[in-house]
């Protein structure tokens, strides 16, 4: 069984996953199909998140990201593990015991065009959960449903509207007023923002941050996009082939990498200075990701790692504390940073940000932070366009 990661903080996690695995079966054709493998998606994952915390998860296309967050809320079944909510284990509940538990456990889908029903208003959206959990709130639900929407950004006269007749930024806005409807202590983000444009994006950053500051939420937030997890999470685990890799907190995995496989995405970021990205070493990882149904034997990634000798071959690598705080599961952990220099710009911090003389920062502050993260001088004017995001 694998090590339990993550932030240890108190007793009572909003989520403790272990050993979690999540194995789809390889059918073979014909007339009397049978089972010929295993697609190994989520292969021994463990870890925590403590309320009002978030863990950032992030991994190239393919790794698990998706399929861990929709195994924790059990959409999809899995193999085998143990998922607990609040200390209360919900690993071998029936749906019917589960719609409770839906109370406290929420989900932000990736896609904001399919995540909302095209023939529902946004009012019975946004509803949806009052309804199907019985809850009568204090003045109506029309009443809640408006002022849930005025409190993600939205016009709480549009509450007859369709979602067709919303942007896609305003749709998951939508999406993220119907996960908190009912104030759960914890909401997977699946990829919140990776369908929308840049400003849009920062919006929607620090529109969760906002409700984690009011409501005391948990994240799992997931994400391929390094820049984007680094604003919003406290600590933040690296995935790959359906397990993890790296796990620390936001300001040592990015300062100070340990896994090989974190510094060639480290390496892949952008640095808005010509000069400095023109001068740094890039890591290019060679061959494709290997198939989840047959992955290679020791470290899964030995094929694509520049750090691999002959154990890394044959024996996989437990995760262990390489420093207090920061677990690695490698053979040869790097201690130097390779790719890029360290982290110079300034720390976004994880409260609500405010100007000089107080007032909310913008979307505009939070990109130009973003721009500042990878190598720039901390007072370097930055462009604040597509470029600085991948």
């Amino acid at each position: 069984m694998s090590n339990l990661i993550g932030p240890v903080i108190s007793a009572e996690a909003a989520l403790r996953v272990t050993d979690l695995r999540t194995y789809f079966p390889v059918r073979s054709k014909g007339l009397f199909p049978k089972t010929v493998g295993q697609v190994k998606a989520v292969d021994g994952v463990s870890f925590s998140v403590q309320p009002g915390q978030t863990l950032g998860l992030v991994g190239e296309s393919g790794c698990g990201k998706s399929t861990t967050g929709r195994s924790v809320l059990r959409l999809v079944e899995p193999t085998s593990g143990r998922i607990e909510f609040d200390g209360l284990d919900v690993t071998e509940m029936s749906s019917k015991e589960m719609v409770p538990i839906r109370r406290k456990a929420a989900m932000i889908f990736q896609d904001p065009y399919n995540a909302l029903n095209p023939r529902h208003t946004v009012g019975a959206i946004i509803g949806a959960p009052f309804a199907v959990q019985g809850v009568k709130p204090p003045g109506g639900v029309r009443k809640a449903v408006q002022e849930l929407m005025e409190r993600v950004g939205l016009n709480p006269e549009h509450y007859n509207r369709y979602p067709a007749e919303f942007s896609g930024g305003q749709r998951q806005r939508i999406g993220i007023a119907r996960a908190v409807a009912l104030k759960p202590k914890f909401i997977v983000c699946d990829e919140p923002v990776s369908a929308l444009d840049v400003s849009i994006q920062a919006q929607v950053i620090n529109l969760l941050r906002d409700l984690q500051d009011d409501f005391g939420i948990a994240y799992l937030f997931i994400a391929h996009d390094l820049a984007v997890v680094r604003q919003i999470s406290h600590h933040v685990a690296v995935m790959y082939l359906g397990q993890v890799m790296e796990l620390a907190t936001r300001e040592d995995l990015y300062s100070r990498p340990l896994h090989p496989y974190t510094h060639a995405l480290l390496s892949a970021i952008p640095i808005p200075d010509p000069r400095a990205q023109r001068q740094r070493e890039h890591i290019m990882l060679s061959g494709d990701l290997p198939s989840p149904a047959a992955p290679p034997l020791g470290c899964v990634f030995h094929t694509r790692c520049f750090q691999a000798q002959d154990i890394c071959a044959v024996e996989k690598p437990e995760i262990i504390e390489f420093e207090p705080g920061h677990k690695v599961a490698c053979h040869f952990p790097i201690v130097e940073f390779l790719g890029t220099a360290p982290i110079t710009g300034p720390d976004p911090g994880l409260t609500k940000q405010t100007g000089a003389a107080g007032e909310d920062r913008g979307s505009n502050d939070l990109i130009r932070e973003i721009g500042t993260d990878y190598g720039a001088a901390p007072n370097t004017p930055i462009d604040p366009g597509p470029a600085i995001w991948r």
